[in-house]
């Protein structure tokens, strides 16, 4: 379990590693690279375009890898989809500016940020059914999270290497050539990323599969046609939790930049702060869901979170560094408590014959209009309402839009299909 946990979380912190890179820089400087010709609000919300393209294209990554995944195998997938997404990434280190190949420059953006989607769409379910399906039922919810614990190591290391070069670099050496090197550094990662993949065993879920008799010949087919109830619970129960970490961990960055003006440092050494919180509390939110159930530790969070949104504004208008780290530390634990549990929640909805490309349907559709969306949201309702006030109903929805999901989810579904029973 030890290599299989070390498999699920540096794939997955490779993938976000790569995807927060370009997020980060998105609200960071982006508009001025990319969209130098708008104004800063106008650029920026176009380079948030840009960002939502890459969860737009997130379900066909689910398509295409969800139908290889339960046809072909997980650890097949998970190699394939690693190496999809280090490539692309590294193409992005070496796209010339608005500066240099004008319109042409932004489209190309768009072009990789598009596959770079896809490869990340298809990699979630089989990071997750990696450890899920090898370990024991009494601990999917611990097990599920070990591939969860991605979004914010990655997170953390993109955040933390922008901000230290943001710190050993003038601005104009930042701009000019520094923000590079983060997508360069992702090879070592995909290096060591499929070193930990070809040495772990296809699942036994899979494996008690082998035959076309036992496999689904069309996966997504037969997920929309007799499981789309169970797609409609997973991808509800993503929605709100997809916001609000959009919400904490890019929206607020190009808020306190450029709303508020503080220098790029602060903000960014709070938001590293707040992931590795997040990443610590991820697993410890997915083990006590093993012991007091899923909806549980699900509804703490949607509880907790409707009341930290209306407190967050207060707090990063002061413009205070404590309060500015309390915000988004605060965010991101709560944030952990539904996110720990959600990769059980949602692997335990599909039988082990269409669990790979049913876990990916319902996490890529709903990132859509959770986390894909919300940064394009955010600013497009601040610069109409030139107010936040709009900014938190919108994230109050999405939590309500969760917690009545997970409230309606009867109980009997929980477990229906343990890795012992996936064939019963």
């Amino acid at each position: 379990m030890r290599r299989l946990a070390s498999a699920s979380i540096v794939g997955t912190t490779l993938e976000y590693f790569d995807f927060a890179v370009y997020n980060t820089l998105a609200a960071l400087i982006f508009s001025q690279l990319f969209f130098p010709s708008f104004e800063p609000a106008v650029g920026t919300i176009l380079a948030f375009s840009t960002f939502a393209v890459g969860y737009l294209s997130r379900p066909v990554g689910g398509l295409i890898f969800g139908h290889l995944g339960d046809r072909y195998g997980r650890r097949f997938v998970l190699v394939a989809t690693l190496l999809l997404m280090g490539i692309t990434t590294a193409l992005m280190g070496v796209l010339p500016t608005y500066a240099v190949a004008g319109i042409a420059s932004p489209i190309l953006l768009v072009m990789l940020r598009f596959i770079q989607g896809a490869a990340l769409g298809g990699e979630w379910a089989g990071a997750v059914l990696l450890s899920l399906e090898h370990g024991p039922a009494n601990r999917r919810g611990l097990n599920g999270s070990w591939a969860q614990m991605g979004p914010s190591l990655g997170t953390l290391l993109a955040t933390g290497s922008i901000a230290l070069l943001t710190i050993s670099l003038s601005p104009e050496d930042f701009l000019a050539w520094g923000w590079r090197l983060p997508f360069f550094a992702s090879v070592v990662l995909v290096v060591f990323g499929l070193w930990l993949r070809m040495g772990v065993a296809e699942t036994p879920d899979f494996i008690a599969l082998q035959g076309d008799r036992m496999k689904s010949r069309s996966p997504v087919g037969e997920v929309f046609r007799e499981h789309w109830r169970s797609l409609l619970r997973g991808g509800g129960a993503r929605i709100g939790p997809d916001v609000l970490y959009s919400l904490t961990a890019t929206f607020s960055l190009s808020y306190l930049t450029t709303t508020l003006g503080l220098e790029r440092t602060l903000p960014l050494i709070a938001l590293s702060i707040a992931g590795a919180c997040n990443a610590i509390g991820i697993p410890l939110f997915g083990g006590l869901s093993d012991r007091f159930g899923r909806r549980t530790i699900y509804g703490i969070g949607v509880a907790m979170g409707l009341l930290w949104v209306l407190a967050l504004f207060p707090l990063l208008d002061t413009r205070d560094p404590v309060f500015i780290v309390l915000a988004l530390t605060s965010g991101l634990i709560i944030h952990a408590a539904m996110y720990g549990p959600q990769a059980a929640f949602i692997a335990e909805q599909f039988p082990a014959r269409v669990r790979y490309a049913g876990s990916s349907l319902a996490y890529t559709l709903a990132g859509i209009v959770g986390g894909g969306i919300a940064p394009l949201m955010f600013a497009s309702l601040l610069r109409a309402w030139g107010a936040t006030s709009a900014i938190v109903i919108y994230t109050a929805t999405a939590l309500l839009i969760t917690g009545a999901v997970v409230a309606l989810s009867w109980r009997s579904r929980e477990g229906t299909y343990a890795p012992s029973q996936s064939l019963r």
